[in-house]
């Protein structure tokens, strides 16, 4: 009899819990789509005020809430009769999750208090980004590269996105194709120059992107400082310069006023070489009073 009542008892106590549901994308999403995520109970009597949606953050390393303003992004929660609805106006490639709903209910603890955590797929890429090897690897704001003839141009083309890009160069007015992320002309010449176009290629073809680059075969009488190299060489020479005038002009400074603050200081009043003058002790002035209190 008592075994039957702790049954009925158990199976009372589990069919007062319900458990919590999180629904959302099944399938990969694009970059700047909206996305939708719910929270609901299995059983559509218990209370939804009391859920909230968190994610995981990687960074963390541990569960966080998620509220309408979180890590500068805008979002929307929405709560229902009997749902929690969180709406992502542009996902990115920092929304994938996991996302769970988390019950703050007194009367469920953890792990029951959680639903199952969902992920999903985003996909994107970055901007595509071309360096150099050689003193100016970073060519993100030039448009134009100069260099002198018989040169070598070693070119990369980089981006981050979801998956691997396959990459492929061409040249502008040119059929050739380069099946690389790696251009290198050797020993340029007037012939060589033109626009360079690097295309990294996504699965999803629309989230395909390119960069072209424009480059120069300078003239055989040409200064050094006039290709892209000599140029980064003379910014940093002077941003060097500039560095080093500011060093011995704080130095020069610093010495002078501390000169100057040694020079000024007057005689040392050390007070320990006082002593009190008693009009009875032989240093004190001629007096009839015999008394030994101090004058001063």
């Amino acid at each position: 009899m008592k075994v039957l009542l702790v049954f009925a008892l158990l199976a009372l106590i589990h069919g007062s819990y319900a458990t919590l549901l999180i629904k959302g994308p099944t399938q990969p999403v694009l970059e700047g789509e909206a996305v939708t995520l719910e929270c609901r109970y299995s059983d559509s009597e218990h209370n939804i005020s009391q859920v909230r949606f968190e994610v995981f953050s990687k960074y963390m390393q541990g569960w966080r809430q998620l509220y309408e303003r979180w890590c500068f992004y805008s979002l929307e929660i929405e709560q229902t009769a009997d749902s929690l609805i969180l709406s992502i106006p542009r996902v990115g490639k920092f929304f994938e999750g996991p996302y769970r709903c988390v019950s703050d209910s007194e009367n469920v603890t953890a792990p029951d208090n959680a639903s199952e955590p969902l992920t999903f797929k985003v996909q994107y890429m970055g901007d595509v980004i071309l360096s150099r090897e050689g003193y100016t690897s970073f060519l993100g704001v030039h448009q134009e590269l100069k260099v002198q003839p018989g040169d070598d141009v070693v070119l990369r083309c980089s981006a981050s996105s979801s998956e691997e890009p396959s990459y492929s160069w061409n040249k502008d007015g040119s059929e050739w194709k380069l099946l690389s992320s790696k251009l290198t002309l050797k020993k340029v010449s007037a012939m060589d120059e033109g626009l360079y176009t690097c295309m990294a290629n996504h699965s999803v073809q629309s989230l395909s992107k390119k960069r072209t680059i424009s480059i120069t075969v300078l003239p055989e009488d040409a200064a050094w400082y006039e290709s892209t190299n000599g140029r980064f060489i003379l910014m940093t020479l002077a941003v060097a310069v500039v560095l080093l005038v500011f060093i011995v002009s704080m130095t020069v400074f610093l010495c002078n006023r501390a000169k100057q603050t040694k020079t000024c200081k007057g005689p040392i009043d050390d007070r320990s070489q006082k002593k009190p003058i008693y009009k009875a002790s032989v240093e004190s002035l001629p007096s009839t009073s015999g008394d030994k209190e101090p004058l001063v």
